[in-house]
C-alpha cells in the first residue's frame, strides 16, 4: 500500500487548508456569494480538486510527467480538505465568534442581561475587556486603531482543548467504526463517487475518462449555463433570471412544500439505493403533513424550538429516531466492536487494526482521554458533570446518526432534528441545571446545535476515499490534524479581520444578528424566565419516534420485500431535507424510469451526466466568487439548498 500523504502532498495539502478557511468566510461576509463550506458535499473542496485535476495536474505532466500528483497523493488532499471545509463557518468559526461576543453586544436595559446572564458567563471563556471590544467586532473599529487581538488570545487558547478533544472523539469513533460502515455493511458513501471519479488517472492521456465523457459535459452545461445566466440577471436587470424555485401552500396555508431543482442534490441522490431516495423525500413529505395538521387543528406541545425541526413534537418523534438509528447501528456492529475490543485489551491476533488510522487500543483510549477532558472543561465552566454525560449522550448520538444518514443516504444538507442542549434541559429540567449550567451549555451553542457541517462526517467520508485508493492510513492522521489546526487558525484570523475592518452587523444577517442572540435569547434567557421542568408529552413523542424507527429498521433488516427504507424519518421534517425533498424526488424518479426501461447498463451509461450536474454546480458558483471578487458584486448566490 502507498502512503498517499507524501511531503509535497502534506505540504499542498496544508495550503490549500488555509486557503479554504480564508476563502469560504470572506465568500459568505464580504461576497455574499454561494456558502461553498457550509454542508456535507464540501463544495469549495470539490472547487479546488477540480482545478487540480482539470488545469494544475495536467500542466505539471505536460512539462514532465513525472511532476504530476498521483492518485494517492490527490486522495490524501482532497481528505485534508475536506476535513478543512468543516470548520470556517457552519461548521465551528462563524459561530464560535459571534456566540463569545453575542451576549455583550445585544445586551439591553430591555433584556436585562446584564444582571440576568452575564453574572454566569465565566469570565475565561470570553475576550477581555467584552464590552468595548465587542463593540468594535460588530460596528467596526475607528480608522487607525489597531486590531485588539490580545483581547481574544486568552478565551481562544482556552477553547482549544475543548474543541481538540471533540474532534479526537470523532476521528477515534470512525476509526473504529470505519470496518463496519465499509467493509461489512459496504455503505456506499455516494459522496465520494464523485471526487474517486476526478482523480482517476489515465496514463494514455492528460485527462481520464470521466473528463473525456460528453455525458459528463452535457450534464455540467445544465447548471452552469443557467447559473451563468441567473449570475448575469444580478449584473444586468434586463437579463429575465430563470426560474427554479417554487413554493406549494398546503393545507389551508398551514405550511408549504418546497418545489426546488438543485442539481448538486439530484446527482448525488441518483447515486443513493433507491429505497433509501424514496425514504428521505417521503418522510419530508409525511412530517411537512404531519405540521400542517397539527397547526391546522391548533395543537402543539410548544412553539418551535431554536434549530429544531418545525414543531417541538415532530423533534422529539426524530431525536427519539435518530437515538434508535444509532443504537440498532452499534448492535448490529456488536460482533465487529467485540474484536475491536479484544484486540485493544487483549491484542487478539485474529483481530488487525493495522490498515486503521490508529490502532484500536489507540482509539478507545483517545476517545476516553476526549471525553474526560469535555467533562472537566463544562464542569470548569458551570455544568455539572453527570449532566455533561447526558449532554454529550445527545450531542454524539446526533453526530454519530447525521454521519450515517451522510454516508449511506448522501445527503449533503441535513442536520439534527433536536438539539442536545433542549434534550438534556428537558430531561432533568432547569432548576436541575441551575443558571451556571445553563450558560455553560450556552456556550456550547458553537459546536453542537446548528450542524449542517462537522469533522466526523468528512472523516468518515475521508476513510472510505483511503480505503477505495487502498493507501496507507496512519500517515493520514497527521494531515487531518495539521487541516483542523490550519482550518481553525485561517478561519478565527480573517472572520476577526472582516469584523473589526467592515463591521460584522454590515457583513451578514445571520452569523452576525441571530446566531449570536440564540444562545442567550431563546435558550438560556426564555428558559430563565419560563424554568422548564421535565415535560412527559415531549417524551412521549421521542417514545413514539423510538418505536417506530425500531418497526422499521426491524421490517428493513428482515424482509426483502419492505419498501420503506428508515434513514428519512430522523431528518425528514428538517430545513434542509424541506428545502431539498424535491430535487431527491426527481433523482428518485429519473433512476427508477431509467432501470425500468433501460436497466442496470443504462443507469451507469448516464451516471457520468448526474454527475456533470454537481460539478457544473460547483464551477459556476466559483466563478460567480471569483468574478464578483474583482467586480465588488454581492449577494451574488448559486444555491446549493
Amino acid at each position: 500500500m502507498k502512503s498517499g500523504l507524501t511531503l509535497r502532498a502534506f505540504v499542498v495539502g496544508v495550503c490549500l487548508s488555509f486557503f479554504i478557511s480564508i476563502f469560504a468566510p470572506y465568500g459568505v461576509l464580504m461576497i455574499k456569494g454561494s456558502e461553498m463550506a457550509e454542508n456535507f458535499a464540501t463544495p469549495a473542496a470539490m472547487l479546488m480538486l477540480l482545478i487540480l485535476t482539470l488545469v494544475v495536474n495536467p500542466m505539471l505532466k505536460l512539462v514532465r510527467r513525472s511532476w504530476g500528483f498521483s492518485y494517492e497523493e490527490l486522495v490524501a488532499m482532497y481528505i485534508m480538505m475536506i476535513v478543512a471545509c468543516s470548520i470556517p463557518t457552519m461548521g465551528l468559526t462563524a459561530n464560535l465568534l459571534p456566540t463569545l461576543s453575542g451576549a455583550f453586544y445585544y445586551a439591553t436595559p430591555e433584556n436585562e442581561w446584564k444582571d440576568m446572564i452575564w453574572p454566569y458567563l465565566p469570565d475565561w471563556l470570553f475576550p477581555d475587556d467584552p464590552e468595548v471590544t465587542v463593540k468594535y467586532f460588530y460596528e467596526g473599529i475607528p480608522k487607525g486603531d489597531p486590531i485588539p487581538w490580545m483581547a481574544w488570545i486568552r478565551p481562544l487558547l482556552a477553547w482549544l482543548p475543548l474543541l481538540l478533544a471533540v474532534y479526537l472523539v470523532m476521528i477515534s469513533m470512525m476509526v473504529i467504526l470505519r470496518r463496519q460502515w465499509v467493509e461489512r455493511e459496504r455503505l456506499l458513501f455516494p459522496l465520494v463517487q464523485l471526487p474517486l471519479e476526478m482523480m482517476e488517472q489515465d496514463k494514455s492521456s492528460m485527462f481520464n475518462s470521466f473528463f473525456r465523457n460528453k455525458l459528463m459535459w452535457l450534464g455540467f452545461a445544465i447548471p452552469f449555463l443557467i447559473g451563468t445566466w441567473n449570475g448575469l440577471h444580478n449584473y444586468y436587470n434586463f437579463v429575465p433570471p430563470i426560474k427554479t424555485a417554487w413554493y406549494l401552500p398546503i393545507l389551508r396555508r398551514t405550511t408549504q412544500l418546497d418545489i426546488k431543482v438543485i442539481f448538486p442534490i439530484i446527482g448525488f441522490a441518483y447515486l443513493v439505493n433507491l429505497n433509501i431516495a424514496f425514504s428521505l423525500w417521503f418522510f419530508s413529505v409525511l412530517g411537512n403533513v404531519q405540521t400542517g395538521i397539527m397547526r391546522m387543528v391548533g395543537w402543539s406541545i410548544g412553539p418551535r424550538e431554536p434549530y429544531c425541526a418545525s414543531s417541538p413534537s415532530v423533534s422529539y418523534q426524530a431525536m427519539g429516531a435518530m437515538i434508535v438509528l444509532v443504537i440498532y447501528g452499534l448492535w448490529i456492529a456488536r460482533g465487529h466492536l467485540k474484536g475491536v475490543f479484544r484486540k485493544a485489551f487483549r491484542g487478539d491476533p485474529d483481530v488487525d487494526d493495522s490498515e486503521e488510522m490508529m490502532s484500536y487500543r489507540t482509539a478507545i483510549l483517545s476517545i476516553a482521554l476526549g471525553v474526560l477532558v469535555i467533562v472537566l472543561w463544562l464542569e470548569m465552566a458551570g455544568l455539572r458533570w453527570y449532566f455533561t454525560l447526558i449532554f454529550l449522550f445527545a450531542a454524539f448520538c446526533l453526530f454519530l446518526g447525521l454521519t450515517r444518514i451522510v454516508a449511506e443516504g448522501g445527503v449533503a444538507f441535513a442536520k439534527a432534528p433536536l438539539i442536545p442542549q433542549l434534550f438534556l434541559t428537558y430531561g432533568v429540567g432547569s432548576d436541575a441545571l441551575g443558571p451556571t449550567g445553563l450558560a455553560a451549555l450556552a456556550t456550547t451553542f458553537a459546536w453542537s446545535a446548528d450542524i449542517k457541517t462537522f469533522v466526523m462526517s468528512s472523516v468518515a467520508n475521508g476513510l472510505k476515499l483511503a480505503d477505495t485508493a487502498q493507501m496507507r492510513k496512519r500517515p493520514l492522521l497527521w494531515g487531518i490534524f495539521a487541516a483542523i489546526l490550519v482550518s481553525i487558525a485561517g478561519s478565527v484570523w480573517i472572520t476577526l479581520k472582516l469584523g473589526y475592518k467592515y463591521g460584522g452587523i454590515n457583513l451578514h444577517p445571520w452569523y452576525f444578528g441571530g446566531c449570536p442572540r440564540v444562545p442567550y435569547e431563546d435558550f438560556m434567557g426564555h428558559i430563565l424566565l419560563n424554568p422548564a421542568s421535565v415535560d412527559l408529552r415531549r417524551w412521549t413523542f421521542a417514545g413514539i419516534g423510538a418505536g417506530v424507527m425500531g418497526l422499521l429498521m426491524f421490517m428493513n433488516h428482515r424482509f426483502l420485500w419492505w419498501p420503506i427504507h428508515p434513514l428519512g424519518f430522523p431528518v425528514g421534517n428538517t430545513l434542509p431535507l424541506i428545502k431539498t425533498w424535491f430535487s431527491i424526488f426527481l433523482a428518485w424518479l429519473f433512476k427508477s424510469a431509467i432501470l425500468k426501461y433501460g436497466g442496470p447498463r443504462l443507469y451507469r451509461k448516464l451516471r457520468p451526466f448526474f454527475l456533470g450536474l454537481v460539478v457544473g454546480h460547483v464551477a459556476v458558483a466559483g466563478m460567480w466568487l471569483v468574478v464578483d471578487y474583482f467586480t465588488g458584486m454581492t449577494n451574488n448566490v448559486v444555491p446549493f439548498q
